[in-house]
């Protein structure tokens, strides 16, 4: 069974926040509980332009393989500024959103699945507007779908359509960062 993992870089980033976790044991503990080594690997997130050296650093990193780093291919969109106004005292300010990561994210989901790259997809993220693509890709194409996500934050449509839930807390410690 060839598997592909597509990860949603800032919903990882927020988990992460709250509980520091290592992308290389990260990868090792969804390696083991798919029961075999995985086809691709895909970490799809959003960066300034230019890139700060730590994204930069980070971004090189989670590209190397093995035993130095998870080996992903990584797809990066830019981040886009929005104007906006404070609902309370109507102070204007900008900042910085994300453009394009999650049709980015379904996009490779559907389109992996049409060319069979992959016979189970294991999604890490947690927003339920990936709900079409995930069905689309088990109703239609026959994919298996497993979901990997926060108890906090991972999306019941999801969930819903998932083959099998992986929950990063069931993984810690395995893949907690220490020190």
């Amino acid at each position: 069974m060839k598997t592909v993992w597509i990860v949603d870089g800032a919903y990882l980033f927020n988990y992460g926040k709250s509980r520091p976790f290592d992308y290389l044991k990260l990868k090792n503990e969804i390696t083991r509980l798919n029961g075999g080594p995985l086809y691709e690997s895909y970490y799809l997130n959003s960066a300034s332009d230019p890139a700060t050296d730590a994204q930069n650093a980070f971004h090189s990193w989670i590209k190397t393989a093995p035993p130095i780093g998870p080996k992903f291919r990584v797809q990066l969109y830019k981040l886009k500024r929005m104007h906006a106004h404070c609902p309370s005292c109507n102070h204007a300010f900008d900042r910085s959103v994300q453009k394009g990561v999650d049709v980015g994210i379904a996009t490779l989901i559907i389109k992996l699945a049409a060319q069979n790259v992959y016979d189970r997809l294991i999604l890490s993220a947690g927003d339920g507007d990936f709900e079409d693509a995930i069905s689309y890709v088990k109703s239609e194409l026959h994919k298996e779908v497993w979901v990997s996500g926060s108890t906090s934050n991972l999306s019941p449509d999801l969930q819903s359509y998932s083959d099998n839930v992986l929950w990063m807390e069931d993984m810690s410690p395995a893949i907690d960062r220490h020190g």
